[in-house]
């Protein structure tokens, strides 16, 4: 089933309860939280406590992503303010197979996320503990890129690796995406889709055109 995660760094963040009030009125059903430590990426966003705030507002699942540096340090606080499933960067871990064991020890769905040079084959020995793998289609760190090209073929491999396995793991595909291109990042083998701009740019009726273009491709 294909599902849209919105990107709440594209929300409007003086009016937070109310832009997710619109989000469940309209049936979606994931949260994708960007949380940046100007180390890793660029830029600042939010941590724990704001998340932990939000958490009492909606039953959406919370997709967390984590850009930071030596995630490890705090997997528990993330736990501790509500998210469902936490994805760490493979490039900013030490000891991959380690954080994952440990995110999954905590009771929490485990996804990792690759930047655009970084290869799947990475991924080979630890594929089979993951819930989700995230394809990053723009280089982390700040809302508004245009999207890769080349994450197509990758979405592709990616897809057709876990096919060979049997495993279930969900393909969840971020940056650049809109109405406009997600016919093909669907095609090639994503899951779930994250849309920050464009889906905030008009809520209701881009969650709307949104669904419509799932239904498409619903078995």
């Amino acid at each position: 089933m294909l599902e849209l995660s919105p990107s709440l760094l594209s929300a409007d963040f003086t009016n937070l309860k109310s832009e997710m009030e619109v989000l469940d009125k309209n049936g979606v059903k994931y949260l994708h939280l960007d949380v940046m430590d100007g180390m890793f990426v660029p830029n600042i966003s939010f941590g724990p406590m704001i998340i932990k705030q939000l958490r009492p507002l909606t039953n959406m699942i919370f997709d967390v992503h984590l850009m930071i540096e030596d995630p490890d340090r705090y997997v528990q606080n993330f736990k501790d303010a509500g998210a469902d499933i936490l994805t760490v960067h493979y490039e900013a871990c030490k000891h991959l197979h380690r954080t994952v064991s440990y995110i999954k020890s905590l009771g929490m769905k485990v996804g990792v996320s690759l930047n655009p040079a970084t290869n799947i084959d990475v991924l080979d020995y630890v594929l089979e503990d993951l819930d989700l793998v995230l394809i990053m289609s723009v280089n982390p760190g700040f809302g508004g890129q245009s999207f890769i090209p080349s994450a197509i073929d990758k979405i592709k491999n990616l897809k057709a690796k876990i096919r060979e396995r049997n495993l279930n793991v969900i393909v969840e595909v971020d940056g650049g995406v809109k109405t406009t291109n997600v016919k093909d990042v669907i095609e090639a083998g994503a899951d779930l889709i994250v849309s920050g701009s464009d889906v905030f740019a008009d809520k209701e009726n881009r969650i709307r055109a949104y669904k419509e273009i799932f239904k498409n491709y619903e078995k």
